[in-house]
């Protein structure tokens, strides 16, 4: 077991609705690494990143953060998280600062004095910080998943996992983001994300992991076409609300 892991899958199946979506699934992702997970809708990409952060149930297979295995890991300030997009503001009439602010909320990993600087540090890295004061309702589909991105960068994770950050963002939204998924990576953070195409976020992947029909088709260095059967993104609705069975920072 190599300590530099952050995430390893052994044999991993899973089930939703009743049938098979991942099937002996494999997967290790090392410190440092940036890794994209791809391929056409119902490859079974969200799935696999909501598994190994506990957030759907195993039928085989085995799970371990930061070398421990899934049941035993509590250590979530070293996670941070972005699902599918949704809305940023469910209704509550928040600031950016203070949306971002909610990422510290049970932190151990932040003094309470530095919270304040590192909530502007977070919105600078996603090219939002003249926005901090801002009502997050008054903000477009793409500033909103870049004020959830700063949420999940405020705490310094050792891992970020992402959801289809990209995915029906206007094309500023996507560059931003590629911007900040650089300094991310230049930082030391490892980065796992689910994508349907790269666009400009190319060049920052180290590596590609590509399934189809819930299998791993190929995992190694990105190849030039990496999504065969392009197909249209979309969040899924049955995934938009679902809450970890054990308590998260996000």
């Amino acid at each position: 077991m190599r300590m530099s892991e952050r995430l390893a899958m052994v044999d991993v199946c899973v089930d939703r609705g009743g049938r098979p979506v991942l099937h002996d699934v494999s997967l290790t992702v090392a410190d440092g690494e940036t890794v994209a997970v791809l391929g056409p809708n119902g490859a079974g990409k969200s799935s696999l990143v909501r598994v190994a952060l506990g957030l759907l149930p195993l039928r085989s297979g085995s799970v371990r953060l930061f070398a421990t295995p899934l049941a035993g890991f509590h250590d979530w300030s070293r996670i941070g998280w972005v699902p599918q997009r949704t809305t940023a503001t469910t209704g509550v009439p928040a600031t950016a600062m203070e949306v971002v602010g909610t990422g510290l909320i049970g932190s151990p990993r932040v003094p309470r004095g530095e919270r304040h600087r590192v909530v502007h540090e977070a919105l600078s890295t996603v090219g939002l910080i003249d926005r901090c004061d801002d009502p997050v309702a008054s903000l477009s589909g793409g500033q909103q998943q870049r004020v959830l991105i700063a949420r999940a960068l405020v705490g310094s994770p050792e891992l970020l996992v992402l959801d289809e950050p990209t995915a029906g963002v206007d094309s500023e939204s996507q560059q931003a983001f590629a911007v900040a998924l650089e300094a991310v990576h230049a930082s030391g953070t490892t980065v796992l994300l689910v994508a349907h195409e790269l666009g400009p976020l190319a060049p920052l992947i180290s590596r590609a992991v590509i399934l189809r029909a819930g299998r791993v088709e190929y995992d190694g260095p990105p190849p030039a076409h990496v999504v065969p059967d392009h197909d249209h993104v979309h969040p899924h609705d049955e995934e938009r609300n679902e809450m970890p069975s054990v308590w998260r920072p996000w």
